[in-house]
C-alpha cells in the first residue's frame, strides 16, 4: 500500500513512531520525560480510507491521562478523520495531534498530586495509599519533636518549682 511506503520514509529514524504491524501505527505526541505526551495508535481496517481508521489511546502510556482527556482528543481526531474520509490520513492525523498538543492537553493537570487522584479513578487504589501514609509518618514524626520538645520544658518547669518548694 501506498501509505505504508509514506509513512516508513516520512517517519524513518523517528523514534516517536512505531509501526506495530503493516496496518497499525503508534505515535508518541511529546518528548519522553513529558508529562503532556501522549500516544495515540492508529489502525487500519480492511475498507480504509474508504472508512475511518481505529483510533486508540488505550496505550500502558497514556494510563496517566484522565478518560475525558483522552476521549476530547479522539473526539477532535475523529472530526479530522471525517473530514479526510477517502484520503491516506495517517500522516494528517499524527501531525494534527503535534499541532494541537497543547489544545488537547491543557486540561491535563502535570503536577504529581492530580495523576495519582486520576489512577485511583482508573483502578490502581494500591499505589496511592501507600503514599498518603508516608506522609501522615512524615507528619506524625514533626508532631512527636514538636511534643517532644514541649514535654522536656514542661518536664524542666516541674524539677525548678520543686526546688522552689524545697527552698521555701
Amino acid at each position: 500500500q501506498m501509505e505504508l511506503e509514506a509513512l516508513r520514509s516520512i517517519y524513518e529514524g523517528d523514534l516517536c513512531f512505531r509501526e506495530l504491524s503493516p496496518v497499525s501505527f503508534q505515535y508518541r505526541i511529546g518528548e519522553t520525560g513529558d508529562p503532556k505526551a501522549f500516544l495515540i495508535e492508529v489502525s487500519w481496517p480492511e475498507t480504509y480510507p474508504q472508512t475511518a481508521p481505529v483510533i486508540s489511546m488505550d496505550a500502558f502510556f497514556n494510563n496517566t491521562i484522565s478518560s475525558a482527556i483522552k476521549q476530547s482528543i479522539l473526539d477532535k481526531l475523529m472530526v479530522e478523520v471525517e473530514a479526510n474520509l477517502g484520503t491516506a490520513m495517517t500522516y494528517t492525523l499524527f501531525e494534527y495531534a503535534k499541532d494541537n498538543k497543547e489544545v488537547f492537553m491543557e486540561n491535563q493537570p502535570v503536577n504529581t498530586v492530580t495523576s495519582v487522584s486520576n489512577s485511583i479513578s482508573i483502578g490502581t487504589p494500591d499505589v496511592p495509599p501507600s503514599k498518603k501514609k508516608e506522609k501522615k509518618e512524615q507528619l506524625s514524626k514533626t508532631q512527636k519533636r514538636k511534643l517532644a520538645d514541649k514535654t522536656d520544658n514542661k518536664g524542666e518547669l516541674p524539677r525548678g518549682w520543686n526546688w522552689v518548694d524545697v527552698i521555701k
